[in-house]
């Protein structure tokens, strides 16, 4: 059972690694579009309007319809479920970031110097101007900082977050699958019962915090809840300022599939006085 999150910057022929990998191994390749169409779907808006979003051209209109926390929420939750199939390969979108506490999942970094980038993107777009194309790989650079930082707090081209990073201005794209390839084969990534529980509690804790938001009325004003899962077992810390709300709390997060039982030291407190 594989599982792989990739990331890739523009023109460092990322897309074809992914692809040769997923054939190579027989894996599904999950892309950012098929991503973005699941999650615009959940969220009753158009793919169009959430990779605006993303690539940082979002008009007013926007800006006012897309909940950026929500759509931080389905993003995490829509890469956990696709990482707990096995046999896949999960291509931008943070993933590798997201699952890096996950041991199984192995963690790639595609990338190249400027100047091979610019050459491939020229060749791509069929155009002859290089600041042109090095102008839309800055851009699109930027957008996928700017997404990362917001939705997981992630620098995405630093090393340390990934188990191996292929310069492709070095390396022939078969060189690249063969690396992969034998990293895939290595005994430390194979697929546990604890390794496996790591990735089942991360998608509990992603989907209780989708239920508490979703389902608690927006009257419960001033709840600060922190949520911490080990195997099944959750367990939840904060405040909230009416006493009310604690059972109603306990009672949506015990509702969530995978969750075995609940503690909960959630405190009441007075709210602040606002004369």
């Amino acid at each position: 059972m594989t599982v792989i999150a990739m990331t890739r910057e523009m023109g460092t022929l990322g897309k074809d690694v992914a692809h040769g990998i997923a054939v190579e191994l027989g894996l599904g390749l999950v892309h950012h579009e098929l991503v973005r169409k699941e999650i615009a779907g959940r969220m009753e808006i158009e793919p169009s309007d959430v990779h605006r979003f993303l690539e940082g051209s979002p008009s007013l209109w926007d800006r006012w319809k897309i909940d950026e926390q929500r759509l931080s929420r389905y993003t995490r939750e829509e890469i956990l479920e696709l990482a707990d199939r096995d046999n896949v390969l999960i291509r931008g979108w943070g993933a590798p970031y997201l699952l890096k506490d996950v041991p199984h999942v192995i963690r790639i970094r595609v990338c190249a110097p400027m100047s091979f980038r610019v050459g491939e993107m020229m060749k791509r777009l069929k155009i002859e101007d290089p600041d042109a194309a090095r102008r839309e790989i800055e851009r699109n650079d930027a957008a996928h900082t700017r997404a990362m930082r917001s939705f997981f707090d992630a620098d995405w081209q630093h090393p340390l977050n990934y188990h191996l990073v292929l310069n492709t201005g070095a390396l022939p794209v078969t060189a690249c699958i063969d690396q992969i390839r034998l990293l895939t084969q290595n005994p430390a990534f194979e697929r546990t019962p604890q390794s496996r529980q790591v990735l089942t509690d991360k998608l509990i804790e992603t989907r209780i915090g989708d239920a508490l938001d979703e389902q608690l009325a927006p009257g419960l004003s001033g709840r600060t809840v922190d949520v911490s899962v080990n195997a099944g077992h959750v367990h939840l810390t904060g405040t909230t300022y009416g006493s009310s709300d604690l059972a109603a709390i306990e009672d949506v997060v015990r509702q969530v599939k995978g969750v075995a039982d609940v503690d909960s030291q959630i405190i009441h407190v007075d709210p602040p006085y606002m004369g």
